[in-house]
This record gives C-alpha cells, sequence and structure tokens, in this order.
C-alpha cells in the first residue's frame, strides 16, 4: 500500500512538473524572419529568408547628442518604432501609449526604446531633447534617434521590418519624397530576434506589448 501511494505521488509530482513545462512553453513568443511577415514590410532581398533574422548594426545619434551604435542595446530588450517630431496624427497617440510601457519597465532598466525619426533633416538632437522631455522619457530607458536618413530607412525596412518595402509603388524610395509613415512598433529580444508586432496606436495592442516584453524578461 505505502508502495502504491509513493508511486501515486511520483506519478502526481511528475505529471504537475510536465503540465508546468507545458504551460511553460505556451507563453513563449514566436520568433519572426523575412518569410512570417507580410511581403509589403519585407525588403525584396530579404522575402525569402526563413532563419536567424535578427536586427542590423546602427550608428545613429540620440537626443543629448551622443553618437551611439548596438551596443546600447546589449542585454536589453528593444521596442522600436518610427515618428517625426512635428506629427500632428498618429505619433503623439503612439508615443503617449509608449511612455506607458517605459513607465511600466523603466525601474529595471533591462527595457530600451528606440524612437527613430523619419525627417533627420528637421529633427536635430536638440529637437528630440524637447520632443523628449514631453514624455518624461529618459536616455537610459528611451532613446530618441536622428541620423542619416538612408540608414534610418534601412533600419525600418531590413532590420525591423516595419514598414513599407522598396517595391511599394505608393513609396518614391531613395528620393526626398520617400517617407515612412507607420504606426507599427517591433518587439526585439536580447539576441536581437523579433519577437512580436504592435500597432502602437491601440490599447489593446500596448497591452500586449507589456505583456509580451514581461514575458520575454521572464524567459531570459
Amino acid at each position: 500500500m505505502k508502495s502504491l501511494v509513493a508511486f501515486l505521488i511520483i506519478f502526481i509530482v511528475g505529471v504537475s512538473a510536465g503540465l508546468y513545462i507545458l504551460s511553460d512553453d505556451k507563453v513563449n513568443l514566436p520568433i519572426y524572419n523575412p518569410v512570417d511577415v507580410n511581403p509589403d514590410l519585407v525588403d525584396k532581398s530579404l522575402q525569402n529568408k526563413g532563419i536567424n533574422h535578427t536586427t542590423m548594426d546602427f550608428y545613429l545619434q540620440n537626443q543629448h547628442g551622443k553618437w551611439v551604435d548596438q551596443s546600447i542595446t546589449k542585454d536589453k530588450i528593444v521596442i522600436a518604432n518610427y515618428f517625426f517630431a512635428t506629427c500632428p496624427s498618429i505619433c503623439p497617440i503612439m508615443n503617449s501609449k509608449l511612455a506607458k510601457v517605459n513607465e511600466h519597465f523603466k525601474s529595471g532598466k533591462q527595457v530600451l526604446i528606440l524612437s527613430h525619426t523619419v525627417m533627420p533633416e528637421v529633427d536635430s538632437a536638440a529637437v528630440l531633447l524637447e520632443y523628449a522631455s514631453r514624455y518624461d522619457a529618459d536616455a537610459s530607458t528611451w532613446q530618441f534617434l536622428t541620423g542619416s536618413k538612408k540608414h534610418l530607412y534601412e533600419l525600418a525596412r531590413k532590420s525591423y521590418l516595419i514598414c513599407p518595402d522598396e517595391n511599394d509603388p505608393n513609396y518614391d524610395h531613395g528620393s526626398e519624397n520617400d517617407f515612412i509613415h507607420t504606426e507599427n512598433v517591433a518587439l526585439i529580444d536580447k539576441q536581437g530576434r523579433i519577437r512580436g508586432f504592435y500597432d502602437a496606436t491601440s490599447d489593446q495592442q500596448i497591452e500586449q506589448l507589456i505583456i509580451d516584453t514581461q514575458i520575454l524578461l521572464d524567459n531570459e
């Protein structure tokens, strides 16, 4: 009888552990490669890439006038978006909601928001510093970035996969008329892999972004 009880205890513990592992697997986030994304948002050169997509190296200037590279993302979960300071429509909505995300995670210093301007010819470091102050953004957890327009747009199309690619007939790519205007946000893990896409004007999707970011923090 005792051996039967012992067996049942071991069996129950084993089943419980198995269920725990299975339930843990259920909260793991997908890893996105270019083939998993709407082709309209992927540069033609990457549309057949199905494995090992990670975000590109970058060299940009933040709101304090400091030139930064990908080293600022080391051991960080990154949330990337695009905006411009004079945008009267989706940008204030998007960044107001991202301010809530920043507030939620800023004490841990493990989440870094990277907001890239789409109008570097206007959005200087000084402009971005004033803009960042509207959202109480500290550079340790939220950086507003400017630099070469070509580089900024390449990151959007080939790294974060969050805006129309160069084949979109509605965009005059590579010229002064080329212009990104998107509410899309990418969630990137500490290995530089894309783990989610969100509409940053949506309260529901911002809540999901917070949940998914916490999942990455818990799992990594």
